[in-house]
């Protein structure tokens, strides 16, 4: 066990090195010169060469690229994300600010999707090839095919025309107002649950119904125990097993993809 676990944190090691090659290696083939993303195109073409020389040397971007990559790194591990070129402010002290928001919105999202995906995975397992299973993965196609941000846009245009509502133009943390928070996070988080509602639901119902052909379901109701205990105490504990999996990665794609939904709905600090 314990070299199973070695080589498992092993090889996550090198997934994380890896990984973090690469994205450095695409930060730096992306096309776009810092130095224009600082002064803009009119104030770039105004710098001599001594200064352009002068402000790479001061970003680090003139020194040769594996120690541009050392210093990233060390600079990510101390928890320094570099100042923001626009706002002359430190990005780790705008994650600290904004992230709560987003991170309430990530977790009522997951919650949400597990509240409408899982009896909808229940009841297109239980009657497959039905009229309901047939709504329910036609709603599932539906909203994975929906972008996010879209369909918040149309609520949000719904929600002006016929209620004269209105963006917040202020964040409210969840310990002062939960009330203004939660009318700030629901909108986002009831369009990003609905998407993952979506692949909970496809998944959720496929492992049900491989479930509920083992033989210990079967065993279950040769006792007499009702369909509802049997789905419940027998199959979907087990069903669910690969749904949390998905739930993780649904929630870290949240996280980094929010931001466009949040934007559609007006959330105070989605303009990063």
């Amino acid at each position: 066990m314990y070299s199973y676990v070695t080589r498992r944190l092993a090889f996550g090691g090198l997934t994380v090195v890896a990984v973090s090659i690469m994205v450095f290696m695409v930060m730096r083939i992306l096309p776009g010169d810092p130095l224009v993303a600082i002064f803009g195109p009119e104030g770039f073409t105004k710098l001599t060469e001594k200064e352009r020389a002068h402000y790479m040397a001061e970003l680090g971007l003139s020194d040769p690229l594996w120690a541009q990559y050392l210093a990233w790194v060390q600079d990510i591990l101390r928890g320094n994300f570099g100042r923001s070129f626009f706002r002359s402010e430190s990005v780790a002290d705008m994650i600290l600010r904004r992230g709560p928001l987003t991170a309430e919105i990530a977790v009522i999202s997951v919650v949400l999707s597990w509240v409408v995906g899982i009896p909808v995975a229940i009841i297109s397992a239980l009657r497959p090839n039905s009229v309901a299973d047939n709504l329910a993965r036609f709603a599932s196609i539906l909203f994975l095919a929906i972008p996010g941000f879209w369909l918040g846009m149309l609520i949000v245009l719904a929600l002006l025309f016929w209620f004269g509502y209105r963006a917040p133009m202020a964040g409210a943390s969840l310990a002062a107002d939960p009330w203004a928070n939660l009318q700030i996070v629901i909108g986002p988080a009831i369009v990003l649950g609905l998407g993952q509602a979506a692949y909970i639901a496809r998944m959720a119902r496929s492992s049900l119904l491989e479930v509920i052909r083992e033989d210990y379901v079967r065993t279950a109701r040769a006792k007499g125990l009702s369909g509802r205990l049997v789905i419940a105490l027998h199959a979907l504990p087990n069903a669910l097993l690969p749904v949390i999996t998905l739930s993780g990665i649904l929630l870290g794609l949240v996280l980094a993809g929010s931001i466009p939904v949040e934007r559609a709905f007006g959330t105070p600090g989605s303009r990063r």
